[in-house]
């Protein structure tokens, strides 16, 4: 899979669907990618999420429609996919700066929101270290939740506090961070607080034990403060490593934060020597 490529083909099937109800999943299906990745790629590269990319388009070819044509606002809302005429005033007023009626007036200065064209630059020249590993499958124990992809920035980091907050972190420490990313059905993930599982001790009901399977992983090394640190990492990873990278593509399955105990440092994870690393599951493209 060509990264660029993938995120060409996504926004040329959004623009030729822009009225239908598309989602995250069913755009990630097409071009042959995981919501998970898709989403986190098509962010890191474009400058906003999915859903925004979609709502912008609407709502500058909505004001297009209402400069040029008699059409109705109720019309144009059930046409871009608004629940009522309220919903779309509110959101044409938000992005447009002026309603709907007022973007029939001759003269009205309307936002244009134009389609992506996806080129490439040389940028940074930055230096990644990565190694690719073959790891057997393994058990590990933790805490999981369920999260849509478009709030996976803010409500992942909530997961964390309040899985501490709760008391469970002196069950399961927090080694790994997970997200499960096989089912390309839902615009959900699956992200699972873990640590190794012990079988010789006891956990409570709540915990859950997966299997992870045997995959072929990128593993990217990352020094430094956290949350920043492995956020840059991950920018990386989708704007220059992945697009760049001629022998790998991701595949199918998970995507692991791994985490070095805290307590090895005297800053705990806001120390500038913090390591933590990312694992990228992937298999050699077909030259």
């Amino acid at each position: 899979m060509d990264w660029i490529k993938a995120i060409e083909e996504a926004v040329e099937y959004i623009e030729a669907n822009i009225c239908e109800d598309i989602t995250v999943s069913e755009i990630a299906k097409k071009v042959a990618v995981s919501p998970y990745y898709f989403q986190k790629g098509f962010s890191l590269l474009c400058g906003f999420t999915v859903s925004d990319y979609i709502r912008k388009r609407r709502l500058s070819l909505a004001g297009n429609e209402l400069a040029f044509s008699d059409i109705k606002v109720i019309d144009l809302a059930v046409k871009f996919g608004y629940d009522s005429p309220d919903s779309f005033t509110k959101a044409f007023t938000r992005f447009h700066g002026v309603t709907p009626a007022a973007a029939k007036r001759n003269g009205t200065v309307l936002k244009s929101f134009a389609p992506l064209k996806i080129k490439i630059s040389l940028e940074g020249g930055h230096s990644m270290d990565y190694k690719i590993i073959k790891k057997a499958a393994f058990t590990v124990v933790g805490f999981k939740g369920t999260f849509p992809y478009e709030n996976a920035k803010t409500e992942v980091p909530k997961f964390w506090s309040e899985h501490f907050a709760s008391g469970r972190g002196k069950e399961v420490c927090g080694m790994y961070g997970i997200n499960r990313v096989e089912d390309i059905k839902s615009d959900t993930f699956e992200y699972l607080i873990a640590d190794n599982y012990d079988p010789s001790r006891e956990y409570s009901d709540t915990a859950v034990i997966e299997v992870i399977p045997e995959f072929t992983w990128a593993v990217f090394p990352c020094k430094g403060k956290m949350p920043d640190a492995l956020g840059n990492m991950n920018d990386y990873i989708f704007s220059q490593w992945l697009p760049s990278c001629k022998d790998y593509e991701i595949a199918a399955g998970y995507c692991i934060e791994l985490y070095d105990d805290p307590k090895n440092y005297k800053n705990g994870t806001l120390d500038d020597e913090y390591y933590s690393e990312m694992w990228i599951p992937v298999k050699r493209t077909d030259k």
